[in-house]
């Protein structure tokens, strides 16, 4: 079965699975989906699917405070409510966000009762002094660490961990990639250093960076993609995956052929090939391909995700979940390729990011057969109860109240406030 058959395939039995769902329940529903996938209106209204579970939240969470902390090389949002619960963030490290922190989101959820974050507030945030104008990446990056904040309280206070407390852990432990993030290394150094990351972490797959990163199809330096490609599966053998990132360096045509090389050794996927904005050229390597395709790390837009899952612009969709604004934002993006059948892998920005990834891999029905290792998780494992394991490929999702962290006085212990 070609891919383009087996989209189809899939479409038509996503659209089957949501029928057969109604039935049981006893409501009538008309899809009005196609043989190519869910339609518009579907997707609409996976996305509008509640979310956070307020369950044993029976009265108001009044947001009292809301702190913006630095510490060892951390920056946090804490946020208290006037009865004195209180939750925890770790930013993406982009301390040139925090002026729209300050002055355009901690304003407006001062004296808000956050059970309505999903339901009403985040909306309301976006009309907030006009937002809207503000969108894009550094925006939504601020929000998320608020909503993140916010999530921690929430699931302190109720006793659940973030996937329970967004609609309920399916899974416990996540299969995770090494990747390198480097472009200035001859493909033998590559190679090397992969090698050192997986006998480190006992990873069953890699990711490695080709082309010249946003550079209009110019490689890192004279045949490195082609001769990466080659070497990375000759060296590491048949029994590590291999994964392929372009960082959007490609037209479609370039891009395609990148695509071919990378299918000839069997890889897994082939990440933002083209500019990421470019969402027709990204869909013509799509179509061509028969390796899966991803992007979406970062896209900050509901419809264009929409777009993207409806015209199968992408195989893999891949919010990150600060740049996109949060978890509510990115598991909405999740219910609508899930309707389409294609899995959610999420971007990691930020060291922290991991520990959220986690959380939403926790709950979220597909994400794909790898999530992205970032090192030094040394660094917070003793903040958690039990502390998190790194064990044959395998990341152990954190299981306490909020996002998991044990006492968040030790954490923040001499922080001090970012002005």
């Amino acid at each position: 079965m070609n891919k383009f058959n087996r989209r189809r395939f899939l479409g038509m039995a996503a659209g089957a699975a949501g029928a057969l769902s109604g039935a049981a329940c006893g409501t009538s529903v008309n899809l009005g989906s196609t043989a190519a996938g869910p339609s518009v209106e579907d997707l609409d209204r996976a996305a509008a699917t509640p979310i956070v579970d307020l369950s044993g939240l029976d009265r108001p969470v009044i947001i009292d405070s809301i702190r913006l902390l630095e510490n060892d090389g951390e920056q946090f949002v804490h946020v208290r409510s006037k009865d004195g619960a209180e939750g925890l963030s770790l930013t993406n490290r982009r301390p040139h966000f925090a002026p729209i922190l300050e002055n355009r989101i901690v304003p407006f959820f001062l004296g808000k009762d956050v059970r309505k974050l999903e339901s009403e507030l985040l909306f309301e945030l976006y009309r907030y002094r006009s937002n809207y104008k503000l969108q894009g990446l550094a925006f939504w990056s601020a929000q998320a660490w608020v909503e993140f904040a916010i999530l921690d309280m929430l699931g302190r206070m109720t006793g659940k961990s973030m996937g329970e407390l967004m609609g309920g852990v399916i899974r416990k432990e996540i299969d995770f990639y090494v990747a390198s993030g480097r472009r200035d290394s001859t493909p033998e150094e590559e190679v090397e250093y992969l090698q050192s990351l997986i006998e480190e972490t006992g990873a069953k797959a890699v990711k490695f960076r080709l082309g010249g990163r946003m550079s209009r199809n110019r490689d890192a330096s004279p045949g490195r993609t082609e001769a990466l490609i080659t070497l990375s599966r000759k060296t590491l053998g048949d029994a590590i995956d291999l994964h392929g990132d372009a960082n959007s360096t490609y037209d479609s045509t370039p891009a395609i052929r990148v695509g071919r090389l990378l299918e000839e050794i069997n890889a897994v996927y082939f990440e933002e090939p083209c500019p990421f904005d470019h969402l027709e050229d990204t869909k013509k390597v799509t179509d061509a391909l028969r390796i899966p395709v991803s992007g979406g790390e970062q896209e900050y837009s509901e419809r264009r995700f929409r777009w993207m899952i409806a015209n199968r612009g992408v195989d893999i969709v891949q919010p990150d979940l600060h740049y996109y604004g949060g978890m509510i934002r990115s598991m909405r993006v999740a219910n609508m390729a899930d309707l389409a059948g294609l899995p959610t892998t999420v971007h990691i920005s930020g060291g922290f990011g991991f520990i959220y990834m986690l959380h939403f891999g926790s709950r979220t029905k597909d994400i794909g057969r790898y999530q992205e290792y970032k090192r030094n998780i040394e660094r917070y494992r003793d903040w958690f109860d039990p502390k998190l394991t790194i064990r044959n490929g395998k990341l152990s999702v954190p299981e306490g109240p909020g996002v998991g962290i044990r006492n968040i006085s030790d954490v923040i212990k001499g922080a001090k406030s970012v002005a």
